[in-house]
């Protein structure tokens, strides 16, 4: 599965840490659970991290699949400066190989071409600001395989009071999850399933590093994180997994992780599956609230209900939401229940921002 190149752009081309060297000579990647060993020249699973001069470096450094400035609850995140907009962005490659991909073109992408906006880590930042937008994502495609340069991004960021949002699926070994995780300030995690099977047949992974990722991000870091699964008919739906999932998430993570459950539509590799019927969502809605999920989400449906903010003490309506945009709002200025004064958990500011659904697809070369 991996692939050879003889040559990579200097310009893009950057040491990276995380490896080290074969008896046989080949390089062992040790960013991922992957581990891809590979010999000189060779690309691993991800595309853009190669064996060059017997180490592991990353081949797109700098360089961008598109921005785009997006309300922050597209992520998805509703507990995370609600209203606020985002600058969004990707590189190339992935480090799992998920058959349902919805951004396959991005993130399967064997072309070099695809990485069009060069981006320095200091020119995102300032181009962030000059936006307005509140926080960069590392999105598109997960930001773990391009770690050094997430890292980087964020630093700029954040001497900007600019904050950051991974987008991700968790899929990264302990100690380059460490040194990432210290950068961001909130994640989405995208929890596909919760069965083994369904991450070996549909994705080309395991499920136990994802859960690992959630634990340490729960009980070892400060970031805000919120979960997403795709629910895709016959694979991931069923009663018993959706009960074995969210008690699971009650149990090791909390009640209070909000979890969002989106339609799957027919894409890439799996152009045969029917569309996720609204009932499914609602169904998992449901069951994750009956585990004692206190947060929980449907997504890519019209559903003022299941995408807006609800008490779960009192059941008041804390944040009205009608697909990205946002309505009533029963928050006080501490970020607390109008009705009984209840915390919401998340970063909440005492006013929402008023981004709504825009999106703005930015090219950084307009920007000085």
């Amino acid at each position: 599965m991996n692939e050879h190149s003889d040559e990579f752009d200097p310009r893009y081309t950057v040491p990276t840490r995380y490896w080290h060297k074969l008896e046989d000579g080949r390089v062992q990647c040790d960013l991922c659970p992957r581990l891809c060993k590979l010999h000189e020249g060779q690309r691993g699973l991800c595309f853009i991290r190669a064996n060059q001069g017997g180490e592991i470096v990353l081949t797109s450094y700098g360089r961008s699949s598109g921005f785009c400035v997006d309300p922050i609850e597209k992520k998805p995140l509703n507990h995370f400066l609600p209203g606020t907009p985002v600058l969004s962005f990707g590189t190339a490659g992935c480090n799992l190989a998920c058959k349902f991909c919805q951004n396959w073109d991005i993130s399967k992408s064997r072309e070099i071409d695809t990485l069009a906006d060069h981006a320095s880590p200091e020119r995102i930042a300032k181009v962030a600001q000059e936006l307005g937008c509140r926080s960069v994502a590392f999105t598109y495609n997960d930001p773990v395989i391009f770690h050094e340069y997430a890292i980087d991004i964020a630093r700029a960021c954040h001497e900007r009071d600019i904050r950051t949002v991974a987008v991700t699926a968790g899929y990264i070994e302990p100690e380059p999850r460490k040194e990432f995780f210290a950068h961001m300030d909130a994640a989405n995690v995208d929890l596909k399933a919760f069965t083994d099977r369904f991450y070996w047949k549909i994705c080309g992974g395991h499920l136990q590093p994802v859960l690992d990722t959630l634990v340490y991000l729960k009980h070892e870091t400060d970031v805000w994180f919120e979960l997403t699964t795709l629910l895709i008919p016959g694979e991931n739906d069923s009663d018993e997994e959706l009960e074995e999932m969210t008690r699971w998430v009650v149990k090791e993570l909390g009640p209070d992780v909000p979890m969002h459950f989106t339609a799957f539509h027919p894409d890439y590799k799996m152009m045969d599956y029917p569309l996720t019927p609204p009932g499914t969502l609602e169904r998992a809605r449901r069951i994750a609230m009956d585990s004692g999920v206190r947060y929980a989400y449907t997504g890519n449906v019209h559903d003022k209900a299941g995408g807006s903010t609800w008490c779960h003490k009192c059941g008041a309506l804390l944040i009205e939401r009608d697909w990205y945009v946002l309505g009533e709002w029963g928050l006080d200025e501490n970020g607390c229940c109008k009705s009984c004064g209840e915390k919401l958990p998340g970063v909440i500011e005492a006013r929402p921002g008023d981004w709504g659904a825009k999106r703005l697809p930015v090219r950084l070369a307009a920007y000085g």
